[in-house]
């Protein structure tokens, strides 16, 4: 076993695994640690990976190697080729010295692997101060209802066909929020069903794909959706009876809870405030200037 437990338990402030990201508080231990560390020498799928919804390999691996792991503190880094490149730092640990050493070792590991972004992920206590970056939210469905509402929300397939094929415009329009995304995984047929609000015969907003999948510990998990409205159709509440609309079929089709990342502030993280969910923690990213490294 490379990693140990009495070091790292203290060490994770937010319950965030690299290549995995947010967990469960009750699945989080050390075992997903040594899974991360197989999973780059084989370069497959855990069996409890979000990404595995979408098939082939894993993008983003642990760079094994390059692991720094103390009983201050523990660096993770994580080498992603899709693009031009991106080396990410997970740094464990109390402040001092921890992000000196993470942003060393990312500038470091960058120019090694010739890649162009460089990074640093800096999980935080969910009493942080002043949060910046994103914030972890959870959703028990365990605690009560989460009752259907009231809305013009049904699944893209549900809706006429004239409507259902307003769904290319709108996910193009928000490609920047992965619609475009979901939409070419939606033409495959192999990603669960997407709940679509429509105004006017016109789908102005989504959320999906809903599915259902066992975590680490097998407790089912309603896994993360894309999420987006169209701006000119915000104010009008359609994000949070999408959101309901999600909540009640995960709660229907046997979810325990859903693990959320939203932007500190932003519009998603203030509905979710809104709506009672617990704070798990942030994740606070920091980008690296590029010249540091690829002039050496």
């Amino acid at each position: 076993m490379f990693f140990r437990w009495d070091w790292l338990r203290p060490q994770l402030t937010a319950p965030i695994v690299p290549t995995l990201g947010p967990v469960h508080p009750d699945a989080l231990s050390v075992g997903l640690f040594e899974d991360i560390l197989r999973a780059a020498d084989t370069g497959s799928l855990l069996p409890y990976d979000k990404d595995r919804r979408w098939g082939g390999e894993k993008d983003e691996k642990v760079l094994r190697e390059d692991v720094v792991h103390q009983s201050e503190h523990t660096l993770i880094p994580t080498l992603i080729r899709r693009g031009r490149g991106t080396v990410k730092v997970f740094a464990y640990g109390f402040p001092g010295s921890v992000l000196d050493e993470a942003t060393e070792l990312a500038a470091k590991l960058a120019a090694r692997h010739d890649v162009v972004n460089a990074k640093v992920v800096r999980p935080l206590v969910p009493e942080t101060a002043h949060p910046r970056g994103t914030r972890i939210q959870l959703k028990d469905f365990t605690t009560g209802p989460c009752p259907a509402p009231d809305g013009p929300v049904h699944p893209v397939t549900d809706w006429p066909t004239a409507v259902q094929e307003t769904f290319a415009p709108f996910a193009e329009a928000m490609a920047g929020d992965g619609l475009a995304f979901l939409h070419t995984q939606m033409q495959t047929g192999q990603c669960g069903p997407v709940l679509a609000a429509a105004i006017e015969g016109r789908i102005v907003g989504a959320i999906g794909p809903m599915d259902v999948r066992p975590d680490a510990i097998g407790r089912p998990q309603l896994m993360p959706q894309y999420f987006a409205v169209l701006p000119e159709a915000r104010g009008q509440s359609l994000g949070r009876v999408l959101w309901r609309a999600a909540m009640h079929w995960g709660q229907s089709h046997g979810a325990a809870y859903q693990l959320l990342q939203t932007e500190v502030g932003g519009p998603s993280d203030r509905l979710c405030r809104s709506e009672g969910l617990a704070s798990l923690g942030f994740s606070h990213m920091t980008h690296l200037a590029s010249e540091g490294w690829r002039t050496r």
